[in-house]
């Protein structure tokens, strides 16, 4: 398969897992928008240049330019990325994290754990979302109320699985 359909694929299959999930997590109206700015020029083009199957082709990106056009123009169009979450404080003058809705919450873990399962395929476990987190030591770049919902989220994913946590999820109004 060449690497034009090999990355549509890809990324039509992760959209769905996104989906679906947000079907469990009870938004699923949300779900059918998630990351259709992937479909545009200037995500779709770098994906199909850098794709490898394995992990995100913005990798690829920042290693051959060291930034991602592509992933600042992903993270601008779509809520559910922490990094979309930052606003100029005028007290520090420097960017800080904002508190994401809930709602937002809801689809970035929808979206961590299909990530998970279309990258890691059948080693794939409900521990792989969590250890992604954590290895990326991205709650330190979170306002520390949404590191801590989506910790909270993917622990509780590790040890009662998806069915459980789907069902916490949709119960979650505000935190």
């Amino acid at each position: 398969m060449n690497k034009l359909a090999a990355h549509f694929k890809t990324i039509t299959h992760h959209r769905h897992a996104v989906i679906r999930n947000c079907w469990y997590a009870g938004i699923f109206f949300q779900g059918l928008f998630h990351d259709l700015s992937k479909y545009s020029p200037s995500e779709f083009i770098v994906g199909v240049r850098h794709y490898q199957g394995t992990r995100s082709p913005n990798e690829g990106e920042r290693e051959d330019y060291g930034y991602s056009l592509a992933w600042m123009h992903h993270k601008g169009r779509n809520k559910h990325h922490f990094e979309y979450w930052t606003d100029y404080d005028s007290v520090t003058k420097k960017l800080r994290p904002v508190k994401m809705p809930m709602r937002y919450v809801k689809e970035m873990f929808c979206d961590r754990v299909a990530a998970s399962r279309t990258y890691l395929g059948e080693n794939y476990t409900d521990s792989a979302p969590l250890d992604y987190f954590i290895r990326g030591n991205t709650a330190t770049r979170m306002h520390p109320e949404t590191a801590a919902l989506l910790e909270r989220l993917l622990r509780m994913l590790k040890e009662k699985g998806e069915k459980k946590t789907f069902a916490y999820i949709r119960r979650l109004k505000d935190y």
